[in-house]
């Protein structure tokens, strides 16, 4: 049997790799409600790729996906949290305010899935989405939720968790990474 490479697997579940263009583009913003029932396709497609995923890979930390790594340069992303916690949609996300307060973790991206990189974020961030009905919603997101979220924010912008990393700091090889299937650890937590 061959050994498939990481990226090839997620490749071949229907994820955009790195090395192609519209990941490093801004996603457009939706116009809600009139594009309802785009965002709600885009989003539907997204938790199929989700599923699709998940029944390849386990996600002990969680997962999400951003429109643009299915190929679609739309500002739409949904994060599944670990456990059972219910999953979040986000629609046109905007960071708000963030902690001063960070810490540095090892984060993997299905579209950079050979590697994991240590990638400092803020412990606590708050953003607006947008609903389906065009209400703006502020949400407060704590740990390893607001690094899910704030790493899928930063595909809709175009950035890979690569651009966050420390200067001098390079992403390590997936057989080298020793976390895989357990949570992220947190000082008293």
């Amino acid at each position: 049997m061959i050994d498939v490479r990481p990226s090839q697997r997620m490749r071949d579940l229907g994820v955009v790799q790195h090395d192609v263009g519209i990941l490093a583009e801004p996603a457009r913003a939706f116009d809600l409600p009139v594009e309802r029932e785009e965002a709600e396709r885009i989003t539907d497609e997204l938790f199929a790729a989700m599923e699709r995923i998940g029944q390849v890979h386990p996600f002990a930390k969680g997962m999400g996906i951003a429109a643009p790594q299915i190929g679609i340069g739309r500002a739409a992303a949904v994060v599944q949290p670990p456990g059972d916690a219910p999953a979040v949609i986000l629609l046109n996300p905007q960071i708000t305010d963030h902690s001063e307060e960070t810490d540095e973790q090892y984060e993997g991206c299905l579209s950079f899935f050979d590697v994991r990189g240590l990638v400092p974020r803020p412990l606590k961030i708050t953003v607006e989405t947008t609903a389906l009905a065009g209400a703006t919603v502020t949400t407060t997101y704590e740990r390893g939720l607001a690094r899910l979220i704030h790493h899928e924010i930063d595909h809709l912008d175009g950035l890979l968790y690569t651009a966050r990393m420390r200067n001098g700091v390079a992403p390590i090889p997936v057989e080298e990474y020793r976390q895989t299937g357990r949570s992220w650890a947190y000082d008293g937590s």
